[in-house]
């Protein structure tokens, strides 16, 4: 690190960030009075007819084709979203880095490569592709939100960064994150805070928060994030896009740069977030080609499986049984959300499908176990992470006192190694439970089968204002079971139906205050996902299980 302060290094990076953008792509900002961007894109008079064609283009599968046939060129497609991605990163704050003279000049090599050969280079050819500012690029900073992180070049690229060049993609931008990552908004010294678009007052979740605010507003339809505890999942409920949650080692994580390295009892995953279903599939199709345990030597060796997407093991997935998890016993949905697992029941039952109800069996336990793991160092990482003097953000609250360290944020004392592994065999234990009882359905369910996945709430409310999130009940207990989990957009909220009832009791001092944070009007319109959750290392099955959701519900 040079010798000048941090926030002069902070002031430099964002100027340098700031004069990556051509200028002939800057607009004119909307007044603060306007809370609502979605729209700008579309009508600052930036883009072209074409480039809102293309941007505008949802289904990741029909972009691919029309680059494979050459109806749309590399070149054209990345100049686009270059353009739609500065838009969205004048109106949110989402982004951390652009690299457009390298994605055009990748662009302009793909095109020649389709000219010459009459083929594609790989599955993802042409594609602009979007990373969470957690994966390094060689030649390039990767700062994840720590200002002493800055003017740390990346000498190679991760692991992840091969395969997507390996399969055609044109990376073009990283995406803004959460000072430490772990937080369910995003918000760091470094580059500010990232709002959502619907309304910049809330937030687009975390810690893939740059990413879903990129994506909600079509500057990317694919992305890649990462997971510990929500921060796939949250960002995509929240933003109205598809997020995925594999388990962790399916896909490659050597080589990012992370909170917690070297914390391996529940770790990170990697995994998409897009604006369609097609795209989830086909970037974990793209990956799994390429055999990506060569690159990684925890990842596992586990190629696409055709028959379990085929759902051969399930009944050809004519009938299924699904559990359904309607409140985890910590916090109550608010009623859009109600309403979203209702919906969803009811179209799957006129689908043919069923459904048996799911107890939370020891949500409370797995959420605990897993904060005790990640609190083990006693705060060391963080630590490790700040020598520059840049103080830890303790609130996403723009109005807290930055001298005020709410409970859940004071370092607990660091763990032995032999309490480590009480906690190691203390997750353990509670994997075999959770198995057996998921097994144990099979006598409930009428097929012969266990349920085939399960459909729960990602969180219990839409976007929250900033510094509104509560911990992630709904979203912990499948990292640490390691069950892979997909988001799904179902609905939004609607006042006129999503009426507030009157409680006086509550189930815990969070289901208190989410209750009393619930405004229908002021969150009218905001997206409402839920969760697909199936055993470990059941990808393929999830996604297909996402697919019958998404037709019954496209069908109701």
């Amino acid at each position: 690190m040079p010798t000048s302060s941090w926030q002069e290094q902070v002031a430099d990076k964002r100027r340098r960030l700031q004069e990556s953008l051509p200028k002939e792509w800057l607009i004119t900002p909307p007044p603060d009075d306007q809370l609502n961007r979605m729209d700008v894109p579309e009508t600052c008079g930036l883009l072209t007819p074409r480039e809102l064609e293309i941007t505008n283009k949802a289904d990741v599968a029909v972009v691919l084709q029309k680059l494979a046939s050459a109806e749309w060129s590399s070149v054209e497609v990345t100049t686009a979203f270059c353009k739609r991605a500065v838009i969205a990163h004048q109106l949110t704050n989402c982004l951390a880095e652009v690299l457009f003279d390298r994605a055009l000049r990748r662009a302009t090599e793909l095109d020649g490569y389709l000219a010459k050969h009459g083929s594609v280079i790989g599955p993802l050819h042409g594609l602009p592709v979007s990373l969470k500012d957690q994966f390094p690029i060689a030649g390039l900073e990767t700062t994840m939100g720590y200002a002493a992180w800055i003017g740390k070049v990346a000498t190679e690229d991760a692991a992840l960064v091969q395969l997507l060049d390996d399969s055609g993609a044109v990376l073009y931008v990283r995406t803004n994150v959460p000072q430490t990552l772990m937080w369910g908004e995003t918000h760091n010294n470094v580059f500010g805070r990232t709002v959502h678009p619907l309304n910049i007052n809330h937030t687009p979740g975390g810690s893939s928060g740059g990413e879903s605010a990129l994506i909600a507003q079509h500057g990317s339809l694919l992305g890649v994030g990462s997971d510990i505890g929500g921060s796939i999942r949250v960002p995509s409920h929240f933003c109205g896009i598809f997020g995925f949650k594999p388990s962790s080692y399916r896909l490659p994580s050597y080589g990012i740069v992370n909170s917690l390295e070297g914390q391996e009892i529940i770790p990170t995953s990697i995994g998409p977030l897009s604006t369609s279903l097609t795209g989830i599939k086909l970037f974990m199709q793209a990956i799994l080609s390429k055999e990506p345990w060569r690159k990684d030597p925890n990842t596992i060796r586990a190629s696409w499986d055709a028959n379990a997407y085929a759902l051969k093991d399930r009944g050809d997935g004519q009938k299924l049984c699904f559990g359904i998890l309607s409140s985890d016993g910590i916090m109550t949905p608010q009623p859009p959300v109600q309403r979203a697992l209702e919906e969803t029941k009811q179209a799957l039952l006129r689908a043919g499908h069923a459904f048996i109800d799911w107890k939370p069996l020891k949500h409370a336990e797995l959420v605990a176990n897993a904060r005790s793991i990640w609190l083990s160092d006693g705060g060391a990482d963080y630590k490790e992470a700040l020598v520059t003097g840049e103080h830890l953000i303790n609130s996403m609250d723009p109005e807290a006192d930055p001298m005020d360290v709410p409970v859940f944020r004071r370092p607990r004392d660091p763990l032995s190694a032999f309490q480590l592994w009480k906690l190691s065999k203390e997750r353990s234990d509670l994997r075999k439970e959770y198995l057996d009882y998921w097994e144990s359905t099979a006598a409930m369910t009428g097929t012969g089968r266990p349920v085939d996945a399960l459909i729960c709430p990602v969180a219990p409310y839409p976007a929250v204002r900033h510094g509104q999130t509560r911990s992630s009940f709904y979203t912990i207990p499948w990292n640490t079971l390691n069950y892979p989990s997909l988001v799904i957009p179902v609905t939004r909220v609607n006042p006129s139906i999503d009426t507030k009832p009157t409680r006086s009791e509550f189930l815990s001092a969070d289901d208190e205050a989410v209750y009393n944070m619930y405004d229908p009007e002021h969150c009218s319109g905001f997206p409402i996902g839920l969760q697909i959750v199936g055993q470990a290392y059941q990808e393929e099955a999830v996604l297909a299980v996402g697919e019958i959701v998404m037709a019954a519900l496209r069908t109701q």
